[in-house]
């Protein structure tokens, strides 16, 4: 493993790259490599095949007003059919209670719960996806500002002892005018600081 990865580990993490998990790992070598972390993830092909496509539009038919208001046409047709215009003509296939229209009911809704299930469970992979991806963006990011406080430190660190050199000598050059003009030999300096 590149020397300057494990550094960065050590230096931001305060841990061993060995001990990081896979995730951080990727993360820290994504710093090391200066590589985005981020990408689309609704630009990810979806492999969950025809039965999962299904099941996910299934689901958002079946969970849309389309299908409450065809429902309710359908049932409001089947009741009226039923009750008052087949019986003008001929036996209703099923009259009051509906019992065939229960069993119906029943079925769809023995069909349906599955179907939707599998599209709840398909979307809370998606979302753990998406959670682990924005741990690792915002990882990333935290990781990058605590490298931008350590040299913002480090540049103020600087400053502040080329500040102090400064000073140390405007007062040696001080002293020594003060020492020309009073006619007394200089003593000795005491450092600041």
């Amino acid at each position: 493993m590149d020397e300057a990865v494990r550094h960065l580990a050590e230096r931001l993490l305060k841990t061993g790259f060995d001990e990081l998990p896979e995730r951080e790992r990727r993360v820290i070598q994504h710093i090391a490599r200066r590589r985005l972390v981020s990408r689309d993830l609704s630009m990810v092909e979806d492999d969950a095949g025809f039965g999962g496509r299904l099941a996910d539009r299934v689901a958002q038919f079946g969970g849309s007003w389309a299908f409450i208001i065809a429902f309710g046409v359908v049932l409001v047709a089947w009741v009226v059919g039923n009750t008052v215009l087949l019986p003008l003509l001929v036996q209703p296939f099923d009259p009051y209670p509906f019992i065939f229209l229960n069993l119906v009911l029943s079925m769809l809704a023995a069909l349906q719960a599955p179907v939707i299930m599998m599209s709840q469970n398909r979307q809370a992979v998606k979302d753990r996806e998406a959670a682990a991806h924005d741990y690792e963006v915002n990882l990333k990011a935290e990781l990058e500002i605590m490298g931008l406080h350590e040299k913002l430190d480090g540049l103020r660190q600087d400053q502040v002892t080329r500040m102090l050199a400064q000073q140390e000598e405007q007062i040696r050059l001080l002293t020594r005018l003060l020492a020309e003009r009073s006619g007394v030999a200089p003593g000795p300096q005491v450092p600041c600081g």
